[in-house]
Order: structure tokens, then sequence, then C-alpha cells
């Protein structure tokens, strides 16, 4: 994906994705009949919390590529890090297909250092890397991806991940929905006490992922609206350091440059290199964050289809109403 290009527009295009605070659906029965159901999401608005109320907490943040997590979440993971959360950033590939360098192998070496960047600025406690071949995930067997996760998910005792949405409408991108099918099945998986046994003959355990925040480039289910107004120039930070390939780099350096060529300048790139890239990305390469906080009266805010525990209203009831013997 090219997301200086595809970032650069969202001003423009920011004011037509999912606006809706309550988004319907409706779908044509597949046999019988002429009727169609409409589905109606209820959409919640994470706002920060005082003090450490995630405390013990473990999160991972996975991505296809270097820049994926901080585009489209970064802000939320700084939000629940700040909340009590440890966490963990995985990328998926080697990133060789996107960036600035001069050769695959230097293209490789920059993303790299790059993302361990990105993982210390958002906070989290380290960056691990499974180098799987860009742009040709679908080619690898998802059985084989899937273990490889369930291990981490274990090992790490993974409560809450972060990761492209598996039912997100007109997603192009192999890499995008491979890594979100892998990491679907593997939460599920990671839980069960049948696979992979021999993980626990290692000293593992099942690990029971409860919550899942699941972003997309298009349309999806969205019924979790984070605020990150509180973090947008923190965000702007995170991805600033993916000077390879990521959304901001030196674009507004460059963008200062070309006007003061054609004698002209923008005011809000203020005087200098570093203040021109920092508010180039906060207001145009994060506009769509912009559109979605106003959407929901806040000043800027992430999308996501959360899925929660899952528990039963019975669960729900026997919680609530059983008594000490």
């Amino acid at each position: 994906m090219k997301r200086r290009q595809f970032l650069g527009s969202s001003a423009a295009a920011g004011a037509v994705m999912q606006a809706q605070t309550a988004p319907e659906f409706t779908r044509e029965y597949e046999s019988g009949g002429t009727g169609s159901v409409s589905y109606t999401v209820q959409v919640t608005v994470d706002r920060k919390r005082s003090g450490k109320p995630h405390q013990g907490k473990i999160l991972a943040a996975i991505q296809p590529h270097c820049d994926d997590i901080p585009i489209f979440a970064g802000g939320t993971v700084l939000k629940l890090i700040e909340e009590g959360y440890t966490g963990y950033l995985i990328t998926m590939t080697n990133d060789s297909m996107a960036g600035r360098g001069s050769s695959i192998g230097d293209i490789v070496l920059k993303n790299e250092q790059d993302t361990v960047e990105v993982a210390k600025r958002l906070g989290l406690k380290e960056g691990l890397f499974l180098n799987y071949p860009n742009h040709n995930m679908d080619a690898w067997p998802v059985i084989e991806m899937r273990a490889r996760l369930i291990f981490l998910i274990r090992l790490l005792k993974i409560d809450t991940v972060f990761v492209y949405d598996p039912s997100a409408l007109y997603e192009r991108n192999p890499d995008h929905y491979s890594t979100a099918r892998a990491v679907e099945s593997a939460c599920m998986m990671s839980a069960a006490v049948w696979d992979y046994p021999e993980h626990f003959r290692a000293g593992l355990k099942p690990q029971v992922v409860r919550e899942k925040y699941y972003f997309a480039r298009g349309p999806q289910l969205v019924n979790r609206v984070v605020d990150i107004s509180g973090y947008i120039d923190q965000k702007v930070w995170v991805n600033l350091a993916n000077v390879t390939q990521g959304p901001a780099g030196d674009s507004g350096a460059r963008l200062r440059k070309r006007l003061q060529d054609q004698g002209r300048r923008l005011p809000i790139l203020g005087n200098d290199d570093d203040t021109a890239n920092r508010q180039y990305a906060k207001h145009f390469a994060f506009a769509r964050d912009k559109v979605r906080g106003k959407a929901h009266g806040l000043e800027y805010a992430e999308y996501f289809h959360y899925v929660g525990p899952d528990e039963s209203e019975a669960d729900e009831y026997i919680r609530r109403n059983s008594v000490p013997l």
C-alpha cells in the first residue's frame, strides 16, 4: 500500500468514511422468501479513564507492515498503555516492498529499525518480527502462521489484540486479510486444551484472548469509537518514526520547500522542517481521525469493530446472583 498517497488524500476522503454513529446494514436472505434483515450497530464512545484500570492486562498490536498499527490504532494503543496495559508489537512481514532505499535489503533493514522505534514510542515492551514475505502472505499456509501466533499468545499471556478486521469489506492487500484471519483463528484456538498440547509440556497454558480491536481501511461494522484527542500529538510522533514508508515522514518539509520555491508559504507548517513534518501529519495525514472525531463530538477519534469478553446472559446472571454457602 502506498501509505503516503493513501493518507495524504484522507482530508478529502475522510468525510465520506463511516461518519454515522449507528450504521445499518441490510442483507438479503440466501434462501426462501424475499424479506431482509437489518443490522443496527450500537456504538460505544470510549474516553480516557483515570488511574490504571487495565493494570496487569497485556495487549498484542499485530500488523502485517510497520505502519499499520501506528496509522489505524496508534492513539488507542497509547491510551491503553497509559491506563495500565503492558504491550507487544508483532510485525508479520519483512516489509520488503514499501519504502525508500537503495535495495530490497536496505529497505528491510530501514523498516525494521523504524519499527523498533515505533514500539518504543508507543510505550510497548518489545517489537517481534515473524518475517513473512511482503505482499505474499496469502501463499503461506495459514495453519503455520496460526501455530506461531498461538504460541506467542500463550507465551506472552495476551488478553487483548489489535489487528485488521477479518470481516472488513473491499480489502485488497493479501497481507492484511491473511494476517487478520490467522489472528482471528489463533485467538479462538489459544484457549483450547487440545490444540498444540506440546505447548503445555513446555510450561505454557491455554490463554483466553478476551478483547479484540479490529480496524479497517474500508467499510466495517464500527461499534467502538475511541477518543484519542489527548493522544494525537503522541500519535503523530509515533508515526514520524516510520521515515522509510510512513504516512508523514518528511512530507511536511518537502511541501514547505516546494512552496518556498514558488514564493509561497503555508503558515501551519511553521518555520522549520520538524514543525512542518509534525503539522503536516496532524492536519493532513490524520485528517480522517479529525473527521471521525467530529462525528461524535470529539476532536480526534479512531474506529474499531470491538469484540469483548464472550459471556452469556446466564454467566452474567450467575455472577450477579450467586451467594456464599
